[in-house]
């Protein structure tokens, strides 16, 4: 058995050696929320309206950019053949790269979006709700584009089949997300729609990586 604390600090000096990687991301979904004020002009109340679409549409969009080299370079590289051979659990590293990939991903979108306070007008409530939304439902959407990654490893472009495959299922989370947050920003009641999206994430993440192992073997095999 490999030890939960090795495998994180593994993963974690990969991402740290490849900085360019998980940046561009991050540069995506900066240039994504400024260039919608820009291109949608001035009008205060029109802003408010699209600012948090905004920001959730560029939060999925820098989630599904990184999504190529989450499993592919262990199964080329040979790191996926040694784990198999070596009888270790595989859930648990799929665990460990999709938590990382999370923190270096939507975990900073979760920070960077209260950028849409003055690009937007969003105010400090809004704000706050939208970046708790993104916190308990950017899960669902890390682990439906892994599962679609997975899945189109043995495919010589499978990476451009990844979004058609995630996508679909995705939008529902955006729903319910953008409304949570339109109910907090109208002076409701918002919370039991982030709790179920909470419950959505905790389930994915504990279903999620015995699947995308199983996927992994059988791409390893073929």
């Amino acid at each position: 058995m490999i030890d939960f604390s090795a495998l994180w600090q593994r993963e974690w000096q990969i991402k740290q050696q490849n900085k360019v990687q998980w940046l561009y991301p991050l540069v995506l979904f900066l240039i994504v929320i400024t260039l919608f004020p820009l291109a949608m002009g001035t009008e205060p109340k029109l802003l408010q309206q699209l600012g948090v679409p905004a920001v959730w549409i560029a939060a999925l969009l820098s989630l599904i950019m990184g999504m190529e080299n989450l499993f592919r370079p262990a199964l080329d590289n040979g790191t996926l053949a040694q784990l198999v051979v070596a009888r270790a659990s595989i859930p648990t590293w799929v665990l460990v790269r999709l938590i990382v990939h999370w923190l270096t991903s939507a975990g900073m979108v979760c920070l960077l979006a209260f950028l849409a306070m003055p690009l937007f007008g969003l105010t400090s409530q809004a704000a706050i709700a939208l970046s708790a939304s993104i916190l308990v439902g950017s899960p669902i959407l890390l682990c439906l584009s892994a599962i679609a990654s997975s899945l189109t490893l043995s495919l010589k472009n499978g990476a451009v089949l990844v979004p058609l495959i995630s996508l679909p299922m995705q939008l529902p989370v955006l729903i319910f997300a953008t409304g949570a947050v339109g109910q907090f920003a109208m002076g409701l009641n918002g919370y039991p729609i982030l709790a179920l999206l909470l419950a959505g994430s905790i389930l994915a993440v504990i279903v999620t990586p015995f699947v995308i192992a199983f996927s992994l073997k059988l791409a390893w095999l073929s």
